[in-house]
């Protein structure tokens, strides 16, 4: 019996000591991220030392600089050329919307760009210095005399060497944000790793206070900034955003050590999924195959399908001729399985359902496009009705810039992801046990209902503008925070939509093509700039025929901006419609079902 107590004692430590060697292991391996990132050294980052917020705020800090800089311009831009380069209302506002939809369509090349060649790290750097280089001369268009705008008329030069110069620098700023912001806003989403779930959660926030970093830099642009454009000099104002981005860059690179980095994919992301096309047109007659599991996939884990765009399966049938090859690697114990195959005609399952993922984007990329329009008229026609306002504040008479108001939007964007991450969605989480708290699409349906809100705030605003601009025969003026309510709803709805679509676009996006799912986003916002300039032609020929006044005229009190905004706000609710059924049949990319515990004190900031 001693013997036997002896072999029970014994088996338990073993068993106790195999325990511990699990919980070891376990302890062990959770030291390091389970992703496919890296740290600055090329080695498997450390989780403790590499990663999350540590490395995210020295990217929101850059992306506080690129954006103080990018809205100094952007919310003065039509006040610069209506009255530096004397164009009237109309061809401003086009202007505006040109650069606007140039700076954020070209995210879309440099966003391929990152992800194919050069990978996220050394875009943002390549493309900050094309930034700088535009402020540079931006600067240097305002202080050198010969490159100096004129007052009235230029005795000695064309008025154009200045326009010309002007937008040579501008658009450079636009080439530089190409490869800068999608690049920098995917880099600070890659230090959460997804497979940890305290870091997954954080990463839900992630964006949140992104944009609070984007909010902070606008505000000070848009005041103080603005403020010494106005009242000492525009090139004081470029001086002054040329050293803080320079500050910001020097910020960013000392954050070096702290980053996770994803190697660049070699070659072309969009490659895999043209192949994809090409292989399922080719095979178009073939039948599907009963079992799912005959379909070519290289990985070692099965790759999860989706039932949309079936055509797409047939892309991965394995022909005749390739059966006997697979089945002989099939046989081979190296790991990972691998043939030799024409990508052209056979495809795997992971790039048939990589194109699944970006061809079910693209009807909400379209429903997004008028919510873009709106989105559009906030850097244009509502900073010029503060300019036929009174901006007067105190009895000293301190006048407000024009794109000053625009700060209230960014106050209001401020107060909701405030809102949104430390009221709304801890409560959620317990309500409903979604990790989220409420889903992508859903949020982004809720700023869309609130913009259209803002545009007939903005309506009413402007009829109450004209009839008092009307009645006094322009002596008495209203006062410029009539404008704050629609800036401040404005700013709501982007706190819930414009957060939504980052989130949206990046999560949803390939694994591959991360940088590319940002500029998506932003491409929604590119596009809507042009249908915005396209939709102003069309309404100002259709509004001026049969003799009768156009709703653009030279100027505001001669316009009818408040007709224009109406119809804005109308196809926002139409389209609300179709966004919504579309919505509602959304299957998301690796949607989380398991109940959640409660949001700890790790989740904080």
């Amino acid at each position: 019996m001693d013997d036997q107590k002896q072999i029970v004692l014994v088996g338990m430590d073993i068993d106790a000591e195999t325990k511990d060697e699990k919980n070891l292991e376990t302890i062990n391996e959770e030291q390091w991220v389970n992703d496919s990132s890296v740290d600055h050294k090329g080695r498997r980052p450390l989780r403790a030392s590499t990663g999350v917020w540590k490395a995210a705020l020295f990217i929101i800090a850059i992306e506080f600089g690129e954006r103080l800089s990018y809205f100094v311009i952007s919310t003065n831009l039509i006040v610069y050329l209506t009255r530096v380069v004397h164009q009237d209302l109309k061809t401003a506002a086009k202007n505006v919307n040109y650069w606007s939809g140039v700076t954020t369509m070209m995210p879309l090349l440099g966003g391929f760009l990152a992800d194919a060649y050069f990978g996220r790290f050394p875009m943002v750097l390549i493309s900050s210095t094309v930034y700088v280089l535009g402020l540079i001369l931006l600067t240097m268009s305002e202080l050198i005399p010969g490159l100096k705008p004129c007052d009235v008329v230029c005795q000695h030069r064309s008025p154009k060497v200045h326009e010309v110069v002007f937008f040579i620098a501008i658009y450079l700023i636009s080439i530089g944000t190409g490869g800068h912001k999608p690049s920098l806003e995917s880099f600070g989403a890659d230090q959460f790793d997804e497979n940890h779930e305290q870091e997954r959660k954080k990463k839900m926030s992630y964006f949140n206070w992104w944009n609070f970093g984007l909010c902070s830099g606008l505000i000070l642009g848009v005041t103080v900034v603005a403020h010494i454009q106005q009242k000492i000099s525009w090139a004081a104002g470029d001086i002054i955003i040329t050293v803080v981005m320079i500050a910001t860059i020097a910020v960013f690179c000392a954050g070096r050590p702290f980053y996770r980095y994803r190697n660049a994919k070699q070659g072309s992301p969009l490659t895999p999924m043209i192949q994809v096309i090409v292989a399922a047109i080719i095979k178009r007659n073939l039948p599907y195959p009963s079992n799912p599991a005959q379909l070519h996939n290289e990985t070692n884990h099965p790759t999860r399908q989706t039932d949309k765009f079936r055509f797409l399966d047939k892309a991965a049938i394995v022909e005749d001729s390739n059966k006997e090859e697979i089945q002989k690697a099939v046989s081979t114990i190296s790991t990972p399985t691998k043939i030799q195959r024409n990508p052209w005609r056979l495809a795997t399952v992971t790039s048939v359902e990589d194109l699944k993922l970006l061809l079910n984007m693209i009807p909400i990329w379209l429903t997004t496009l008028t919510f873009g329009i709106c989105l559009a008229q906030a850097t244009t026609f509502f900073i010029k009705q503060g300019t036929h306002m009174n901006r007067k504040i105190g009895s000293r008479g301190f006048e407000l810039p024009p794109a000053s108001t625009y700060c209230l939007a960014a106050i209001g964007m401020i107060l909701s992801i405030c809102f949104y991450d430390r009221i709304l969605v801890p409560r959620l989480r317990k309500a409903t046990g979604n990790e989220r708290g409420i889903n992508i699409l859903p949020r982004i349906g809720i700023g869309m209902v609130i913009t259209m809100l803002a545009m007939v705030i903005a309506a009413l605003v402007e009829r109450k503008r004209l009839s008092v601009a009307h009645s006094s025969s322009g002596k008495t003026l209203m006062s410029v925070f009539w404008l704050a309510p629609q800036f401040l709803v404005f700013g709501i709805g982007d706190g819930f939509a414009l957060v939504g679509l980052q989130e949206y676009f990046y999560s949803q996006s390939p694994e591959s093509m991360r940088s590319l799912g940002i500029a998506l986003y932003l491409s929604v916002l590119g596009v809507a700039d042009f249908l915005s300039s396209m939709l102003i032609t069309v309404v100002d020929q259709l509004s001026g025929m049969n003799g009768r006044s156009s709703w653009f005229g030279k100027d505001m009190n001669e316009s009818r901006i408040d007709n224009f905004y109406w119809l804005l706000a109308g196809m926002n609710g139409m389209n609300l419609i179709v966004y919504t059924l579309l919505a509602r049949k959304y299957t998301y990319k690796n949607s989380i079902k398991n109940k959640i515990s409660n949001t700890s004190s790790d989740d904080n900031v």
